[in-house]
């Protein structure tokens, strides 16, 4: 009997190429797209789930409450891990981890390594980091102790064994040894690191690292002990912080409050930032739009299926009355559906093996290193692939098996109304998916261009960025650079737009004449950073070597700023005194708001200070002409003056529009979703109209007698399908708007949703289904009429 299913379903398969192709395309398409989401979304969700006590642990973070602000930190300062261990008994462990960019050497071989981890030494006991060469419990223990990861490890001693071995820390020219080997950190997680430091190196270098309340920088994390309430233990912190640091705080008039979150969470979940983060919103829009791919694709297949059915009646008429039960022509015909989607399902195993990769650089990272390389994931599609063949031909299944043998073989037959007002909604649905994709896709490029063409109130345009990590010669390394061709300035600051900056406490008289405490983000400067980068002042002046104190006593601060402290002004902010970091002086400056953040953002109040010890990024404007040979020349005089460092360049415009990376990502990906989700729905368009236009080959063939045009008979087969696109804008419009205002509300600065978009989405849905129409519909129009006479 299954072999006999079998062959008739192939039979049928291979009579019918056509049909059958473009059913198995869009089921290949669809499941394509629906497992690469998959491995997405899988890949999105597994952020440090592969961690064996990572129901236990938490991440300690704070909220920092000024007169004038509340600030949520994801990280609190260093000595309240090391208190809440002592404190409680239901904390088992801590570990503070944060990380740096750090240069190592071993003889001539030298990295700048940017992703080195500083950490205590339950690190590699808290977290599942299993070490090749070491011990757990000591490897971190020592200051100057590191730990390799094997593909550092092979960086700096090849084939040899790094135990034991040295390794210089340029930064502080110490030598370190290496402790331990592990694994590479797994791409998914948010502890990345190459080299791992002991935070024992800190404290040999400042004592007081662990007891200072206001040391901030370090992301601490909790490992709780069994059965322990995180929500319990929350409510113990208040008393804690008032035991601990509480006169600090009302003296500072800043007070901390101190929240636990899982580490399941950290990633997806949190608002406050970290190393890296996601977005759960992203993650539910790629599942939503896996989902109707597959279920476009599925359309597809009860479209073509049910349509085809008066084609199918005889056989079903005729196996009914040699005595086959409904219940066998069900599961034959669930049988063909389910073989047609296993075919798909292969094909689409192959398309996905050879788009991993394309996939990993749209997705920006190593979502899969391989489609064969998880059978679970296997199996899981396979289970997915029967389900949609099940799915998708259940409903044609039960029509088909439904016939009256009867009525069939005396020619009776009709489908009737239900079949096609069927047919005529799931077009409708189809169109309503994709119309909904095409506009949400250009809002989204929209909202891109809008952030990349904003005036952001200072010009980056053809500025080099050389990072010196604080190098004792970056001054006469910056010198050296400026009387170079084609180098039109040089400056030094601690930040470059779009790099990150601290934030300062601050004190600073306000409107009213009192000192107002604030955390004021903070630049440090020279006299050439605010003229070579254009920054625009609207009252008081700029730094000035005419001026001695501007090194010493003085601070500019931006617009929002001024707003902050009340001034009525700007000009009312000059003169005004201010305290911040052990330094005092008067405010001589106020600069034009500049988006020194992403646009997602709203401009902080902003400080800057003259401050050359703080300054490490050099910025070079260069003109035009020889762009190769002027930063061919740049990099000779780095490696003149600092050669034990590799020299590194960074455009500034890039590094600010590195802040909208998993935007671009989210807008690549949606855009190649919302081609693939066309695509499917054109070919099954394409099969609905191929088989209106046979099912209609007399009428044409009359009307062509009668003296109809070939455009009117285009129209003819057209309008019907047009309508039902024009139904699916009219539904997808008001869905898409509710959808797309709702994503664009985590932007600061956003667009504003013009009713153009939706006409031009459906403008550009109308003109594809008329292209794919069409096709079938003029080659029909322009037939011979003799020919469709005789078509049966």
């Amino acid at each position: 009997m299954l072999r006999n299913y079998l062959q008739s379903a192939f039979r049928h398969l291979w009579k019918h190429k056509t049909f059958s192709f473009l059913n198995i395309a869009g089921l290949t398409i669809g499941m394509s797209a629906c497992f690469l989401v998959f491995l997405y979304v899988r890949f999105e969700l597994s952020y440090d789930d592969f961690h064996s006590k990572k129901d236990r642990i938490y991440r300690m973070v704070c909220d920092i409450k000024t007169p004038t602000e509340v600030i949520h930190a994801d990280v609190c300062s260093n000595p309240m891990a090391v208190n809440a261990k002592l404190e409680f008994p239901e904390v088992d462990q801590f570990c503070r981890f944060s990380l740096g960019s750090t240069l190592f050497r071993r003889g001539e071989i030298k990295f700048q390594e940017d992703r080195t981890g500083f950490a205590d030494s339950t690190f590699l006991r808290m977290f599942d980091f299993p070490l090749l060469q070491g011990d757990p419990a000591t490897a971190l223990r020592e200051p100057f102790s590191v730990v390799l990861s094997e593909s550092a490890a092979k960086k700096y001693f090849g084939k040899g064994n790094p135990m034991g071995q040295h390794l210089t820390w340029t930064d502080g020219n110490q030598v370190t040894t290496v402790t331990g080997v592990m694994k590479d950190i797994p791409e998914n997680s948010l502890l990345k690191a190459d080299v791992l430091v002991s935070q024992a190196t800190f404290s040999h270098f400042d004592s007081a690292n662990d007891s200072h309340w206001g040391s901030f920088g370090m992301y601490s994390y909790l490992l709780l002990k069994p059965h322990t309430d995180p929500k319990a233990l929350e409510k113990k912190f208040p008393a804690f912080l008032q035991k601990r640091d509480g006169h600090e705080m009302q003296q500072s008039q800043m007070y901390f409050s101190l929240f636990l979150e899982p580490l399941a969470d950290v990633y997806l979940k949190s608002t406050r930032g970290g190393p890296e983060t996601g977005s759960m919103t992203n993650v539910y829009v790629f599942s939503l739009v896996g989902i109707f791919i597959l279920l476009i694709a599925c359309i597809n297949f009860i479209n073509l299926t049910t349509a085809r059915s008066t084609e199918r009646a005889r056989e079903v008429g005729i196996r009914k009355v040699i005595g086959a039960e409904r219940s066998q022509l069900t599961g034959q015909f669930l049988g063909e559906a389910v073989v047609l989607a296993l075919l798909a399902f292969v094909l689409s195993v192959g398309v996905c093996a050879l788009l991993i990769s394309p996939f990993n650089f749209l997705a920006g990272k190593t979502v899969s290193t391989g489609f064969f390389h998880h059978p679970v994931y296997m199996l899981w599609l396979l289970s997915i692939a029967v389900s949609v063949g099940l799915l998708a031909g259940v409903y044609p299944a039960l029509v088909l098996s439904s016939f009256q043998p009867i009525l069939v073989l005396k020619g009776r037959f009709s489908t009737g109304s239900r079949g096609l007002l069927l047919r005529q909604s799931l077009v409708v649905l189809q169109f309503t998916i994709s119309i909904g994709i095409i506009v949400s896709t250009i809002i989204v490029h929209r909202q891109l261009s809008f952030m990349r063409n904003q005036d952001l109130g200072f010009n980056n345009q053809r500025m080099l960025v050389l990072d010196t990590h604080g190098d004792n010669h970056k001054t006469a390394l910056k010198d050296e650079i400026a009387g170079l061709p084609n180098v039109l300035s040089t400056a030094m600051s601690s930040s470059v737009p779009g790099s990150g900056n601290p934030g300062a406490y601050s004190q600073v008289q306000n409107a009213k004449g009192d000192m107002q405490i604030a955390n004021l983000d903070l630049y440090f400067v020279d006299f050439d950073y605010m003229k070579q980068y254009q920054m625009k002042m609207v009252a008081g002046r700029m730094f000035s070597r005419a001026f001695g104190t501007d090194t010493t006593h003085s601070m500019i601060i931006n617009e929002s700023a001024v707003r902050l402290f009340g001034y009525h002004s700007p000009q009312d902010a000059i003169g005004r005194k201010f305290s911040q970091w052990g330094r005092e002086g008067q405010i001589i400056g106020v600069v034009k708001d500049f988006h020194f953040k992403s646009l997602q953002t709203e401009i902080k109040p902003l400080s800057m200070r003259i401050e050359p010890n703080g300054c490490d990024q050099i910025s070079v404007n260069v003109s035009g002409a020889n762009l190769p040979a002027t930063i061919d020349a740049i990099g000779q005089k780095w490696r003149k003056i600092i050669p034990y460092r590799p020299y590194s360049f960074a455009f500034a415009d890039e590094i600010f529009d590195r802040q909208y990376r998993s935007e671009e990502r989210f807008g690549r990906l949606f855009l190649n979703f919302a081609i693939l989700a066309i695509a499917i729905s054109c070919l099954g368009l394409l099969g609905l109209a191929s088989y209106a236009t046979i099912q209609r080959t007399k009428e044409i063939g009359i009307r062509k007698v009668l003296g109809a045009s070939v455009p009117r008979i285009v129209n003819l087969l057209s309008r019907e399908f047009l309508l039902l696109v024009l139904i699916a804008f009219l539904i997808a419009t008001p869905i898409a708007y509710f959808l797309m205002h709702g994503w664009l509300k985590d932007f600061y600065y956003r667009i504003a949703i013009p009713w153009w978009i939706f006409a031009l989405g459906g403008i550009g849905s109308m003109v594809i289904a008329v292209l794919t129409i069409s096709f079938q519909a003029i080659r029909a129009a322009m037939a011979n009429p003799v020919e469709s006479l005789k078509y049966e």
